[in-house]
């Protein structure tokens, strides 16, 4: 009897053995997710945004969805095409007055004479930020620079001075930013009313005032809302909001675009004087 108990005990010794080591564990919470890396920060605590960023998609061409549809014609009369696009309007549609939305398909019908960036003027703010060019954020306490590659436009970002305002209206807006925790926001006032928001004659007035909103969801990825508002236009305030991604390629710099080379022939080719046959 002993001899039989004790090999029962060895047996029970064994299959404890071999249950422990084949059974895992199942993690905590606390360590089923990894946390968060921790982004880097300018010397006065604030989220680093220094670099140089770019938007994907097609929200250039159309902030609101649309589908794909021919495009301008080149130089060489070759007939380019409009990406299709989801919207990045919170909603999905802008909430244009009536006589609004009217004036915007009129637009559309007639974009490659009426928008202004075909003509190379400088694309205004929120639509600089979804160009399909980079742009470079320069961080500073007092001042934040944005400069774009688009027709060379830039804006100062005056930190901290909500009651600097601008004596007259310019295409890239007066910009007067601050932080909110972790978030850059700006607010961008004195818009000229020519600016479009996309080339599909998506317009405003010049009681356009804009609130962007910067929030750094890594080192490489921004979060970018804008908040538009404009009562002669519009019938509420309404948000656009999309990724942007820092450029990663070795050697990273904005490159010269005078696009005002490449627009000189439709604005000006009629006053050319054609030889005669």
């Amino acid at each position: 009897m002993a001899r039989r108990l004790g090999g029962w005990r060895c047996w029970l010794v064994v299959l404890s053995l071999l249950f422990a080591g084949g059974c895992t564990p199942v993690p905590s919470e606390s360590t089923a997710v990894a946390a968060e890396p921790e982004t880097a920060r300018d010397v006065y605590g604030h989220p680093d945004l220094n670099g140089i960023w770019q938007a994907m998609g097609s929200a250039h061409w159309d902030i609101e969805a649309h589908a794909a549809r021919a495009g301008p014609i080149d130089e060489l009369g070759a007939l380019g095409a409009v990406s299709a696009g989801l919207s990045i309007v919170e909603g999905g549609r802008i909430p244009y007055q009536p006589w609004a939305r009217i004036q915007q398909q009129e637009n559309l019908a007639d974009w490659l004479a009426r928008d202004p960036a075909v003509k190379c003027y400088m694309p205004g703010v929120p639509r600089a930020t979804y160009m399909p060019f980079p742009f470079q954020i320069v961080q500073g306490s007092e001042t934040t620079l944005i400069t774009y590659e688009f027709a060379g436009a830039t804006r100062m970002v005056y930190m901290n001075r909500p009651d600097f305002e601008h004596p007259f209206e310019a295409w890239m807006g007066h910009s007067r930013g601050r932080w909110e925790g972790d978030t850059l926001v700006i607010d961008v006032a004195s818009h000229v009313a020519d600016t479009w928001f996309d080339s599909s004659g998506n317009f405003h007035s010049d009681e356009l005032r804009v609130e962007e909103r910067f929030t750094k969801v890594s080192d490489n990825l921004l979060q970018y809302e804008a908040t538009i508002e404009d009562p002669k236009v519009f019938t509420r305030p309404w948000k656009i909001q999309m990724p942007l991604y820092r450029r990663m390629e070795p050697n990273t710099q904005l490159l010269e675009f005078k696009c005002v080379e490449f627009a000189e022939a439709l604005m000006y080719g009629h006053l050319v004087k054609q030889p005669e046959e």
